[in-house]
């Protein structure tokens, strides 16, 4: 308890900085400023009688949490979906995904406080933490009012190891107050246990169970032909040493550059990068069809990440050319898409590994390498296609983590299924 105590103090004294921080951000992101309520746990949401809850803190997980959700509503129709979230990216991306399927609000501030107003005010049956959330308050206030919580889909690198590890009492306390948790992999599960997850079960990696919407733009049609060489989910310094290395090779000529950065507020940053480098660019805001001088189409898009994987002839994940750890490379083998991956790939360890080893994925050191790469198997039919398949295959034989992971909520859910 004393750790806990001192926590909640640091949390409290840390507050001011908290505002400050929402409003730095709300510079480059005026959504930021909205809904501020709720991260103190006042909500004008009205509560439905049954309701299940899942904490989805922003993009990532809210996409994971797409074949959970439906599984939920159709195993419990009388339900209300509650998604929380932490980051407006991550709500908005709940908004394209599930409109009003579910209802969405920020978790509030890990302040004990806050806590009881969101549990008294939704009094969901249930809690579901997609990831690596393990907030201690959350948990120690969740326990003192009787609801069960979940960690699912739980995913542990060895970096986010070493920084719990630092604080082993604490870490032990809000890992014994979880009801149950189940791992992406077993090197997940051997770290949970290593700082004190009592049980642990490893049921895969929810991602796998991700499929396309069925309501697809077809960007295809927006381009033509033109090969297309699309760099997904890119973060902050990739995209300026990538333009730069393809204004080398002059393959813009030919082949379209597609760009689809991570962050939305990075839009017009990126836009400018590319405009330094000389290159003609257009914007998919712009909704006209990809001209036939356009050497680079920015995707300043959300909710269309499929679309953009399903018009590509070879796909870079980003987040893996600097030390972000790398972004969702099972949505693209799943397309059939041959797949290039930088250095960084701890976030998605095993299903890099597994994914490079299938021959789904190669791997590049730098961005040359990469756009090196890129133009080898933008001429290179026949190792595009056995890349494509064996994608296909690899993302078929991982599939399976949502009914499993439906089955251990039916054991914490006080209402039959």
């Amino acid at each position: 308890m004393m750790a806990r105590s001192l926590y909640t103090l640091a949390l409290h004294l840390l507050l001011p900085w908290a505002m400050l921080h929402l409003l730095w951000r709300a510079r480059r992101q005026p959504e930021y400023l909205r809904h501020w309520g709720e991260r103190f746990g006042v909500f004008r949401a009205v509560p439905h009688a049954e309701t299940l809850w899942i904490h989805a803190v922003s993009v990532g997980e809210t996409r994971a949490a797409q074949p959970l959700v439906k599984a939920l509503r159709a195993r419990y129709p009388g339900h209300r979906i509650l998604l929380t979230h932490t980051t407006p990216t991550g709500r908005a991306t709940s908004q394209a995904l599930f409109g009003s399927e579910v209802e969405r609000v920020y978790l509030p501030y890990d302040l004990p406080w806050a806590l009881r107003r969101f549990l008294r005010h939704f009094r969901p049956a249930l809690g579901i933490v997609l990831e690596t959330e393990l907030w201690p308050n959350l948990i120690a206030v969740c326990n003192e009012m009787n609801v069960p919580l979940l960690l699912v889909n739980a995913r542990l690198s060895e970096k986010s190891a070493r920084r719990y590890a630092r604080f082993p009492r604490l870490t032990y306390q809000t890992l014994a107050g979880l009801a149950a948790i189940a791992a992406q992999g077993e090197d997940d599960a051997r770290r949970l246990r290593e700082l004190g997850a009592p049980a642990v079960e490893v049921f895969g990696n929810l991602k796998f169970d991700v499929t396309p919407p069925s309501d697809l733009p077809d960007f295809r049609a927006l381009i033509g032909s033109r090969p297309v060489f699309l760099c997904a989910s890119t973060r902050e310094g990739e995209e300026a040493m990538i333009v730069a290395e393809w204004s080398k090779v002059g393959a813009g000529r030919t082949a379209l550059l597609v760009i689809v950065p991570r962050h939305p507020q990075r839009f017009d940053e990126v836009a400018r990068s590319i405009a330094q480098q000389g290159l003609k660019l257009q914007r998919r805001s712009s909704h006209l069809p990809v001209a036939a001088e356009t050497q680079v189409w920015l995707g300043d898009s959300l909710g269309e990440l499929f679309a953009y994987y399903a018009a590509a002839d070879v796909a870079f994940v980003g987040g893996s050319l600097l030390d972000y750890g790398c972004q969702n490379l099972i949505e693209p083998c799943s397309l059939g898409v041959p797949v290039l991956i930088g250095p960084s790939t701890f976030n998605f360890a095993e299903a890099a590994e597994n994914a490079l080893a299938a021959g789904a994925a190669r791997q590049v050191a730098d961005a040359q390498a990469l756009v090196a790469a890129a133009c080898g198997l933008l001429a290179d039919d026949d190792l595009r296609k056995r890349m494509g398949e064996a994608g296909k295959a690899f993302t078929a034989q991982h599939r399976g983590a949502t009914a499993k992971t439906l089955e251990l909520i039916a054991r914490y859910s006080p209402v039959p299924s």
